[in-house]
């Protein structure tokens, strides 16, 4: 399938347009970079220090387009005919078998598209999606955004990508910015902090689905994993393991997923009849630099540490930087499990154990909700969809051991 994919930039931000046309399976490279999680199309990001040369630019390996009049020339036939015919009309206004097969056969030989704008213009209706992430180079985001794309783009339908660099006022220019440019609907992982926005996106009549980073008290379709149910796991993980002071690396502290997961791990060092040591929380985000910045903190004030828990995967692979410089072995003085899984987890020089939270399904089950309610007559019912997690036990966990 030919995908291409334009960039452009909102002041420092970087909004992705996926745009796709059924024909063929090779996927050729364009532009400046290739953005790797989102290998299902191509990027072309412009250069957010350059003058912008237009909201959105859209760029092809072909150097002219075949239009319907070319196609109509080429086959004797005038455009009303050769559009009736590519627009599957031909038996309702008698054109015969043969002039079909003819039309059909030369638009297949110049390789004729339709103008998916000019389709979505007649029909007054854009067949694009927006969809907001926090963070595109998470590779957890990065790949929900891939799944949601694929998935829509199997029902017709484009996406546009927009990141909002986990900035809420952001979040909510875009979300603004996606509805100025028509898209039938919004698929929002939202920073998590304050969703106001996104209540009055829902209460303008918008389809609209959270993932992720959701408010359980917002009457609007949400997709999410079991955070509570994967924190617990990995606790049972390092109290098997004999680990009884763990340290915690969270990430953004309100959002659902930071208090879901701290809650499950509460709730179980509870069950086991320990203390809930609230020293033992560190960070402010779901970043690498968070990670490691908050285990030099943690280490330092508690040697006692046999475990780090972290709440995503880049908090865990700046706690691996962080243990690297200090000298100490992981797992041998110190076992890190995190929540999360990324394609990295299991490359890393100690294979990262994790909690998998499943990707695949949480992004299928988003674009089928947003793809529900764009094409319902009345509004679907709210609900809120908890994803399972399983545990991957890799090599970063060991017995616990005094440093």
């Amino acid at each position: 399938m030919h995908r291409r994919t334009a960039a452009t930039s909102l002041g420092n931000r970087h909004l992705l347009d996926f745009m796709s046309q059924a024909k063929g399976n090779n996927h050729k490279k364009a532009g400046q970079r290739h953005t790797r999680p989102l290998d299902s199309a191509q990027s072309i990001v412009q250069n957010p220090y350059e003058p912008s040369k237009g909201l959105i630019s859209t760029m092809s390996s072909r150097p002219t387009t075949v239009t319907l009049k070319q196609v109509a020339a080429a086959a004797g036939v005038s455009v009303s005919v050769a559009s009736r015919v590519l627009n599957g009309h031909a038996k309702a206004y008698r054109i015969s078998d043969q002039t079909e097969q003819q039309v059909r056969g030369i638009a297949s030989e110049l390789d004729f598209r339709p103008s998916q704008i000019a389709r979505s213009l007649r029909l007054q209706k854009s067949k694009m999606i927006g969809v907001v992430i926090p963070d595109l180079s998470n590779p957890f985001f990065a790949a929900i955004s891939r799944e949601i794309a694929l998935a829509v783009e199997a029902e017709g339908f484009s996406v546009l990508v927009a990141d909002s660099r986990e900035t809420t006022s952001i979040e909510q220019e875009l979300t603004g910015e996606l509805q100025s440019r028509q898209v039938e609907g919004l698929v929002v992982c939202p920073v998590g902090v304050d969703g106001s926005h996104l209540l009055t996106v829902h209460q303008s009549g918008l389809p609209i689905v959270l993932v992720d980073r959701g408010f359980p008290d917002f009457p609007m379709m949400q997709v999410t994993s079991d955070h509570r149910r994967g924190s617990e796991q990995a606790a049972e993980l390092l109290l098997a393991q004999g680990h009884r002071t763990i340290g915690i690396l969270q990430g953004l502290p309100g959002t659902l997923p930071n208090e879901e997961r701290l809650g499950g791990l509460r709730e179980t060092l509870q069950r086991h009849d320990l203390k809930w040591d609230a020293d033992l929380v560190d960070g402010d985000n779901f970043t690498e630099q968070s990670g490691y910045e908050s285990t030099h903190r943690l280490l330092s004030k508690r040697p006692d540490i046999t475990a780090l828990f972290a709440l995503s995967t880049p908090n865990a692979m700046g706690a691996l930087r962080a243990t690297q410089e200090q000298g100490i072995q992981v797992p041998d003085e110190l076992s890190i499990v995190s929540f999360d899984d990324s394609p990295y987890s299991d490359l890393m020089a100690v294979p990262l154990a994790t909690v998998c939270q499943d990707v695949p399904r949480i992004g299928k089950q988003a674009a089928a909700l947003i793809i529900q309610s764009i094409q319902a007559k009345s509004p679907p019912k709210f609900e809120i969809h908890q994803v399972t997690t399983k545990i991957v036990k890799r090599s970063s966990i060991a017995k616990a051991s005094p440093r």
